[in-house]
């Protein structure tokens, strides 16, 4: 292409870099399932989920929470509690360089979110994963935030339904983020003793340490369409077992058919559903 760029006249080059310019950053997107080109209003107005073939893009967190929370009289909970270095860790950058990377992108403290709030008429808590924070690892803070949220569920009497969006255990706080698997368990317990709800909302990609702990010791366990979940990795997997997997190995269809998920539910429907099953349960 580059004798293509050559022969275009400079004046039309001008002309064309001021249009790209002034394209605002977002505006489209292309459909990573069918690549279609899809503009971006439309595609917010259908929850991010594309109208050609049905592909469920990622969100983050705090879109999560809109969609599924009633706006008005929402308190975050642990809002200030911020990750620290104990280990003083460093693989190609320092860990301290990561997280302020990673604030400065999401605008978040860390990967959790936890928020006490209204679906209708209901009192619920939710916990919800920010992916885009370091792959939504689990490490101290997402340990503290999530049993404080567990606390809160408790005092107020009220359902707890936690979002899950995660790689697993945060490799940069060792040991320190392998201990939130059993303290997020011993929380859940909690809510078990005091006949709280617990509904897990399963999101693509939810993986590791988090699937091995609290995202599958739901009362209820919703998976979103076509969510990426499982432990290890399907290569990991296919090279350790020396055999074929299915083509849709780890998605949330597939664990639905095995038993490993209650039911598989559209974003579009998932407020709906949530709200019917606590209707019942609450």
């Amino acid at each position: 292409m580059s004798w293509l760029k050559k022969a275009i006249p400079p004046k039309i080059k001008n002309i064309l870099g001021r249009v790209k310019k002034n394209i605002p950053e977002g505006l489209w997107q292309k459909c990573p399932s069918c690549q279609t080109v899809l503009y971006g209003t439309d595609l917010e107005k259908n929850n991010y989920v594309c109208p050609n073939c049905d592909f469920h893009h990622r969100i983050n967190a705090r879109k999560r929470i809109s969609l599924l929370f009633d706006t008005p009289d929402q308190i975050e909970l642990g809002k200030d509690i911020k990750p620290i270095d104990p280990l003083s860790f460093k693989d190609s950058k320092p860990y301290k360089d990561r997280i302020k990377s990673s604030q400065k992108q999401t605008n978040e403290n860390d990967a959790l979110i936890t928020v006490k709030g209204h679906l209708e008429s209901l009192d619920v808590v939710i916990a919800c994963f920010e992916f885009k924070f370091m792959g939504g690892s689990m490490g101290s803070v997402v340990g503290e935030k999530f049993v404080e949220a567990v606390n809160t569920a408790i005092k107020f009497k009220c359902p707890f339904i936690c979002v899950s969006s995660s790689g697993g255990a945060r490799m940069q706080e060792g040991i320190i983020s392998l201990m939130q698997m059993p303290r997020t368990v011993a929380a859940i317990e909690l809510l078990n003793q005091n006949k709280i709800p617990y509904i897990v909302v399963l999101t693509d990609p939810t993986t590791g340490g988090v699937t091995a702990s609290f995202a599958m010791l739901g009362d209820i366990t919703i998976a979103v369409k076509g969510a990426t979940i499982g432990f290890a990795g399907k290569r990991v997997i296919k090279d350790t077992i020396r055999e074929e997997l299915p083509v849709d190995f780890q998605k949330a269809e597939y664990l639905r058919e095995h038993g490993m998920v209650d039911m598989v539910v559209h974003r579009k429907d998932l407020r709906k559903q949530l709200l019917d099953i606590l209707s019942h349960i609450s």
